[in-house]
C-alpha cells in the first residue's frame, strides 16, 4: 500500500541556532548530537542533577515558521537513533516508519528524536558522572518518573528553540512520555500519537517489571548498584530480559513460529534447553548482555509503574480536561499483554471526553506489545493515513 500525501509547501532552509551549548544547525540529517540543559534540573519526586545533558538525532528540515516538529520518544530500551541519515546510515530502530515518503516524512516534517533522561545512550542517567562526586550516579541517581523525561524532552527542545511541536508521539514508555508532554506543555502540542500505551501500568505489566528488576538485584554482580562502569549483572540482565521477551510476544505468535520443536544441541543437559523457543530466548538474551546498563533499567522501568495520568488532577478525566490537542491517534493491539486492547480504549475515551477529536486503532497484530516495532504491514497504514490528514 502506497498511502496518497498532501502535497504541502516546500520548506525553507533554516539558519544556524547560536546556544549556550554551541552552534546547532537544524540540518536534514544528523548523527547523535548532545544538548547541555542550561541549569540544574529538579526532578519531580526529589533531588536536583546539578548537570543534564540530552542525547538526540534529527531529520527532515525544519520550516521557516517552525511549524512541522515531530517529537519522538522511545520505548525504555531503544537509543536515539531511529533511523539511518547520512551522518550515520546504521539501521535504526524504527527504520520502515522514518523517512522520505514514510508515515513520519521527512520531506514534509522536522523529526526529534530524543533519548530518554535515565537511559544509558548519551543522556544523563545512573552511567554518568555526578560533577559532585566524581564518581557515577548509580543507584544515587534521584528517582526517575516518566514526567522527569517529558520534562528534560521539553528543556532540550526549548534549549534548541524549538517552541512548540506538531506532533508529539511515542510506543510503551514512549507513549507514556508523550501523552506527560501532551499534559504538562498543553498550549505547546497540537497532536498526540499513543502507541501501546496507557493512562497507567496495570498489575500484570507492574508484577512483570518488578520481576524483571528482581532478578537484575538478585545478582551479586549488582553490588547494590555500585558495579564496575561496563560491568554488573550479567545473569540477572539474561534472565530479565528473557522474561521481557516473553511478555513481549503473543502465546499465538510462540505456537506459530516454534510449535513444539526441538532445538539441535551439543550435549544433554536434563534440564538445560530443549526447545526452540528456549534457544531463541537464550540467544536473544545473551546479545542484549552488555548492549544496556542495568541501573538504566531499573530506573526506566520504574518509571514506567509509578506513572499514572491522574496524579495531575485527581482522576484521569479531569487531568485530560488540561490539554489543548487538535487531534489525538490512540492505537493498540489485541495481542499485547503489558498494555491490553481494553487501556487503549480506556485512553482513547478519555481524550474524546476531554473535547479531543480522538481515533482509536484496534490492530490485530499477533506480535503482541513489539507490534508497533515488527508488523508495519498494519502500523505503517494507520500513521500514515492518520499523519496525512493533518
Amino acid at each position: 500500500m502506497t498511502p496518497s500525501r498532501l502535497s504541502g509547501k516546500m520548506l525553507a532552509m533554516k539558519p544556524k541556532l547560536t546556544l549556550h551549548s554551541g552552534e546547532f544547525a537544524h540540518t536534514a540529517s544528523s548523527a547523535r548530537r548532545i544538548i547541555q540543559l542550561p541549569s540544574p534540573f529538579h526532578m519531580r519526586l526529589g533531588g536536583v542533577l546539578p548537570q543534564v545533558q540530552i542525547a538526540y538525532e534529527t531529520w527532515g528540515q525544519l520550516a521557516a515558521d517552525k511549524s512541522n516538529v515531530i517529537l519522538l520518544f522511545t520505548g525504555l530500551s531503544p537509543s536515539a537513533h531511529a533511523a539511518a541519515s547520512p551522518a550515520d546510515p546504521s539501521p535504526g530502530w524504527w527504520e520502515e516508519m522514518l523517512g522520505p515518503g514514510k508515515p513520519l516524512d521527512t520531506d514534509r516534517f522536522y523529526v526529534v528524536c530524543v533519548n530518554s533522561l535515565g537511559s544509558c545512550f548519551g543522556s544523563t542517567g545512573p552511567t554518568s558522572v555526578n560533577p559532585q562526586t566524581g564518581r557515577p550516579y548509580a543507584a544515587h541517581f534521584p528517582m526517575l518518573t516518566v514526567e522527569d523525561i517529558a520534562a528534560s524532552a521539553h528543556a532540550a527542545l526549548q534549549a534548541l528553540q524549538l517552541p512548540r511541536v506538531r506532533i508529539v508521539m511515542g510506543a510503551s514508555l514512549g507513549g507514556m512520555s508523550a501523552l506527560a508532554y501532551s499534559l504538562m506543555f498543553p498550549a505547546e502540542v497540537d497532536v498526540l500519537i499513543s502507541l501501546s500505551a496507557a493512562v497507567h501500568s496495570e498489575p500484570f505489566s507492574i508484577a512483570v517489571r518488578s520481576l524483571q528488576r528482581e532478578l537484575i538485584r538478585s545478582d551479586g554482580a549488582w553490588q547494590g548498584g555500585d558495579y564496575p562502569p561496563g560491568d554488573g549483572p550479567r545473569e540477572g540482565m539474561r534472565l530479565a530480559r528473557k522474561l521481557g521477551m516473553v511478555s513481549y510476544r503473543s502465546a499465538s505468535e510462540w505456537l506459530e513460529r516454534f510449535g513444539r520443536e526441538r532445538a539441535d544441541v551439543a550435549g544433554h543437559d536434563p534440564f538445560g534447553i530443549e526447545f526452540e523457543v528456549e534457544a531463541y530466548l537464550e540467544a536473544r538474551a545473551r546479545a542484549f548482555i552488555g548492549e544496556f546498563d542495568a541501573n538504566s533499567y531499573l530506573y526506566l522501568s520504574h518509571a514506567m509503574d509509578l506513572f499514572d495520568v491522574a496524579e495531575h488532577g485527581g482522576s484521569v478525566d479531569k487531568a485530560l480536561r488540561h490539554l489543548r490537542l487538535e487531534r489525538a491517534l490512540v492505537v493498540g493491539v489485541e495481542t499485547d499483554i503489558l498494555f491490553p486492547l481494553h487501556q487503549q480504549r480506556q485512553l482513547a475515551e478519555a481524550l474524546r471526553q476531554a473535547g479531543v477529536n480522538t481515533q482509536l486503532a484496534a490492530l490485530n497484530s499477533k506480535q503482541g506489545h513489539d507490534s508497533f516495532l515488527v508488523d508495519m504491514e498494519r502500523f505503517r497504514p494507520t500513521i500514515c493515513e492518520f499523519i496525512d490528514l493533518l
